[in-house]
């Protein structure tokens, strides 16, 4: 057996059979519930599999996941690791022109898509390319919702027409898994990893805080011997690769993972108490603040004494909403963590990272920072970006220019050059400087949004906040903000914001323009909006968008 994920987590159910593997509410607060053991999920994807197989989908092909979070993603994403088709991750906040290009650009032949995405399904689907020639639909359209050229087959019909089991034929860790990124600072750009790659990147190697497995067998041993209890509750949507990864961690490990169709702050901590969640996980501040809100006012004294850790990747956390939430839940581990689409998990920050330290990172051994140019890694002090050496991508879909700039391969193993730019200590611990596309250059100075936005957020008055560069006749660039103010605060003036930043941060950093809004732009996720938050700035200074 290869380092195959099918493999992998079909060798889990199979020693865990009876165990709790996924559980499902699709409308919180409602009591719905839908649980499924190990064997009973198996099953179910074994019977979409089949279907995939039957609707000519074959090995190598492409199948997007246009979903929810909910027992059909988790599904959908072992039927097609099974049929050794190529799951590829839908953003379905995306919009007619946007989908036609992801379907076209992901080379999609099947489409497994939540009801209420038909008439945006419909739109793009002439503008696709042509290859993609079948449909799955969950649940019912929206009434009187165009419908797509091709018939979609009812979710609960494919899955019914086909029995449980195997004979899918041999696996390899060179089948593929693609992962979907960077719709928010351009157009999205398709990851392509081999399985094996990203088993030991993206999933720990079957032990995320532990020793990765020597050899695929020694997975479900583990998983037995740890019996279970651990309750994973990804809140994003599986959509983004943070979420879909913890619930295969999860999966890997023989434990339960419980999903909410969608992030509702009160929703989630009443899951926490009445499902006894241990792992929680978000993307950043835009989630934890909401849910620290939730359980300082409506939600106080909320049972979450079984919440042993939150972490948040794919954005970081400020120090404020950190000791905010750990003034609330003082024995709740909060995690940090540092991680890509191309890297899988990189670190993990250190406790005094914040506005007068910088976002201070303990790398894993397989991370440096390294010179751009040389491609080899910096000395101490100096200024260079990160990279990830061994199971790495092998490059994005569709985009050789593209690869050829970010991987690369040096003393005989493959490298991937990330787009943060870092510096490193004497001590080996790396400080994040900002996404180098971000950096703000005015007058010669540069300034990364991140740090910034962390001083606005430790403001009273200030709830979220994006900070983009926007064009100055005499500096080239001026550094403005995007502020949401606190829920019932008075709106912050842009001197008020001013005299509070320069406290925090050097005078060329300090924002030069302030625009307020009832609601910053960021993905379901969380990630940071950077190009919608430019096009504010530059209106609120009356200047040309874009």
């Amino acid at each position: 057996m290869d380092f195959n994920l099918a493999d992998l987590l079909e060798s889990v159910a199979g020693a865990v059979p009876r165990r709790p593997a996924l559980v499902h509410l699709d409308h919180p607060g409602s009591g719905a519930r839908r649980a499924l053991t190990y064997a009973e999920l198996d099953a179910a994807a074994d019977r979409l599999a089949h279907h995939l197989r039957a609707a000519g989908v074959r090995p190598g092909e492409h199948v997007g996941l246009h979903l929810y979070n909910g027992v059909e993603y988790v599904q959908t994403l072992l039927a097609c690791l099974k049929a050794r088709a190529v799951p590829v991750n839908v953003n379905y906040r995306y919009v007619e022109d946007e989908l036609a290009y992801l379907y076209r650009d992901a080379d999609l032949v099947a489409l497994v898509f939540d009801g209420e995405f038909t008439g945006r399904v419909a739109a793009a689907l002439p503008r696709s390319g042509g290859r993609l020639r079948h449909l799955v639909r969950v649940g019912e359209a929206p009434r009187g919702a165009m419908e797509p050229g091709i018939a979609p087959v009812p979710f609960a019909d494919a899955e019914a027409a086909h029995p449980d089991g195997g004979g899918f034929g041999p696996r390899s860790g060179d089948d593929r898994f693609i992962i979907y990124t960077g719709g928010t600072t351009g157009m999205p750009k398709g990851v392509v990893w081999r399985q094996e790659d990203l088993f030991f990147s993206g999933l720990g190697g079957g032990s995320p805080t532990g020793t990765p497995v020597r050899r695929p067998g020694e997975l479900a041993v583990r998983a037995v011997a740890a019996g279970e209890g651990l309750v994973f509750f990804p809140t994003a949507p599986l959509m983004h690769g943070t979420s879909t990864l913890t619930a295969l961690i999860a999966l890997a490990l023989g434990q339960k993972v419980v999903l909410h169709r969608k992030f509702v702050p009160e929703e989630v901590l009443r899951t926490v108490a009445r499902e006894r969640v241990t792992n929680l996980s978000l993307v950043g501040d835009a989630m934890l603040r909401p849910l620290t809100d939730a359980l300082a006012g409506p939600l106080r004294g909320t049972d979450c004494s079984s919440l042993t850790s939150v972490s948040s990747s794919g954005a970081i956390l400020s120090q404020t909403v950190r000791e905010q939430f750990a003034a609330l839940l003082p024995g709740v581990r909060l995690v940090n963590n540092f991680g890509s689409s191309e890297s899988g998990f990189n670190g993990t920050a250190t406790e005094d990272s914040g506005p007068r330290r910088g976002f201070r990172l303990r790398v894993n051994s397989r991370t440096a920072v390294v010179d751009p140019a040389t491609r080899r890694p910096v000395a101490p002090g100096a200024t260079g970006r990160l990279a990830q050496r061994g199971h790495v991508p092998l490059g994005y879909h569709n985009d050789p220019a593209r690869s050829a700039e970010t991987f690369f391969t040096l003393g005989g193993e493959r490298w991937v050059l990330l787009g943060d730019l870092a510096t490193v200590g004497a001590d080996g611990v790396v400080t994040v400087l900002g996404r180098g596309s971000q950096c703000i250059n005015t007058g010669g100075e540069k300034v990364f949004p991140e740090e910034v936005e962390e001083a606005l957020k430790a403001h009273p008055a200030v709830y979220d906040a994006l900070v983009a560069g926007i064009p100055d006749a005499r500096w080239g660039q001026a550094v403005a903000a995007v502020v949401q103010p606190r829920p019932g605060a008075e709106a912050p003036t842009l001197a008020a914001l001013q005299a509070h930043c320069r406290t925090r941060l050097a005078g060329y950093k300090v924002p030069r323009t302030l625009v307020v809004t009832d609601t910053i732009r960021r993905s379901p996720s969380g990630k940071a909006d950077y190009r919608w938050a430019r096009s504010v700035a530059a209106r609120g200074a009356g200047l040309p968008e874009g």
